[in-house]
């Protein structure tokens, strides 16, 4: 009766503490949330019960698991006892990784909440993430070696890697410059404020939104949803267009072809009214000029503000449907045409052709007009 009473007080007391003790974690943590709005932290740090149960079972099963006193557990008790230990150092690294986390996401929360600057905001975000990944990176490394040095072997393994450690260091700093290289870019990034979460960035001509940064790459998505992924290091030595960098209010210009008699001022007119319309033009400026002339068309230039990229974006592209549709409606002659039919002479050159004085001949019908009688074509 008592080999089976007692494995039963063992592991039922064992996960009974444990479910109590998580239970009234949780109870104290509602409270304290209850009672203080002004941070999440009491919120977030109900995520780290998971954790904080496996590793107080884990802790109360290696500690009383031999009071058992079975033979499966007597044959078996160093290889139980490994496995208890490695469960209990990676459930440990689980809780302070979840831990670190979420103090992480509560200071990024109140100060997300109490500044009105969205570039620092951004910048913040982008500094307590790549914390969070370095904390995270440190945390497992350490766990993973910690559960390495449990068994023998490997602690023979390790006091010959700490002999030969000079070497390996050299080998390994060869090895890994571009991942050095990578890392420290990256810390650079975070917080030389070159860079932040949600930037809209310009690189290699593609226009797109930072959507993350981590100690080695950086993620860019396209207005198309497509994902460009490059190392760090490329934006600590190649120039790229940071469109967010000193406030995010941008001004936008679209560019017309047309013919040189086209109403400029009633453009002007007609761009005002447009931009009354549009909800995503903010307000602060716009104006139309002529900036350039060809032979055949001028080039009309609208310039356009928006309080950010996406919205200027918008407002350029009405502007260039409706100012167009317009131009078509009302006034197509002011479309860029080409030209089909001999261009008109001025007047002398039209005498000269007709009576043929330039190359001593007459008319082909033998007749010479005198200038008053000269007949008349077009505009000439």
């Amino acid at each position: 009766m008592e080999n089976v009473l007692r494995p039963l007080l063992v592991l039922g007391g064992s996960l009974a503490i444990t479910l109590l003790v998580g239970w009234l974690v949780d109870l104290l943590l509602r409270r304290a949330d209850s009672r203080h709005h002004e941070t999440p932290l009491w919120g977030l740090l109900r995520l780290c019960r998971p954790p904080l149960q496996v590793v107080l079972c884990t802790a109360l099963l290696r500690a009383s698991f031999d009071q058992l006193r079975l033979d499966v557990v007597r044959d078996n008790r160093d290889a139980i006892g490994q496995v208890l230990t490695l469960v209990l150092i990676g459930a440990t690294a689980w809780l302070v990784i979840r831990v670190a986390a979420t103090i992480v996401q509560s200071s990024y929360a109140r100060y997300a909440t109490s500044t009105r600057d969205p570039a620092r905001v951004r910048r913040v975000r982008t500094q307590v993430t790549l914390i969070q990944r370095v904390v995270t990176a440190v945390v497992a490394t350490v766990a993973v070696a910690a559960m390495l040095l449990t068994f023998p072997a490997m602690q023979s393994v390790g006091t010959s890697m700490l002999a030969s450690a000079g070497v390996l260091g050299i080998v390994a700093g060869v090895a890994a410059q571009s991942t050095l290289g990578n890392l420290f870019a990256g810390f650079q990034i975070a917080f030389g404020d070159m860079v932040r979460l949600g930037d809209t960035v310009v690189v290699d001509g593609e226009w797109g939104t930072v959507e993350e940064i981590t100690l080695t790459f950086l993620t860019v998505r396209t207005w198309d949803e497509r994902r460009f992924t490059m190392p760090v290091s490329y934006f600590t030595s190649n120039p790229f267009e940071n469109w967010s960098r000193g406030g995010v209010q941008m001004s936008g210009t679209v560019f017309f072809q047309l013919d040189h008699s086209a109403p400029v001022s009633a453009m002007r007119d007609k761009l005002r009214d447009i931009l009354g319309e549009c909800a995503a033009w903010d307000g602060r400026d716009w104006s139309l000029a002529v900036t350039d002339t060809s032979p055949t068309t001028m080039e009309v230039r609208a310039v356009v503000t928006a309080k950010d990229a996406d919205d200027i974006w918008t407002v350029r592209c009405a502007v260039r449907e409706q100012m167009i549709g317009w131009l078509r409606d009302h006034h197509p002659y002011a479309l860029p045409r080409v030209v089909t039919s001999p261009a008109v002479l001025p007047p002398g050159d039209h005498w000269r052709e007709l009576t043929g004085a330039d190359h001593g001949r007459t008319p082909p019908n033998g007749h010479v007009p005198t200038p008053d009688k000269a007949p008349r074509t077009g505009r000439g």
